[in-house]
């Protein structure tokens, strides 16, 4: 019985770790990589290095986005779209005033 009683602060500092820290960085990386697969031509989007534009075009072959923006068009690996900026600049008018 002492065993178990030893153990049990171990797990529950796992539990809480697993609930507030894991958990979380998993649902955020699932809801990214469908953001990722959703985009569509026309979209507004902001990479995570700040750079305003629009989707243009796919490339499959590289897994990439092509953008067209105030300099031209650039390509950008999919993963480089934030999902929190661009989710901010698509958001209706009303929820921008928040």
């Amino acid at each position: 019985m002492g065993d178990i009683g030893s153990l049990l602060p171990m797990l529950l500092i796992f539990v809480v770790i697993f609930f507030f820290m894991i958990r979380p960085q998993m649902k955020k990386q699932k809801q990214e990589k469908q953001f990722s697969a959703n985009l569509k031509k026309g979209d507004k989007v902001v990479t995570k290095s700040g750079m305003h534009g629009k989707v243009i075009d796919f490339s499959e072959k590289l897994d990439a986005v092509i953008i067209e923006t105030g300099a031209g068009k650039i390509t950008f690996d999919k993963s480089s779209i934030s999902l929190e900026m661009s989710q901010k600049i698509n958001a209706p008018k009303e929820e921008k005033k928040k």
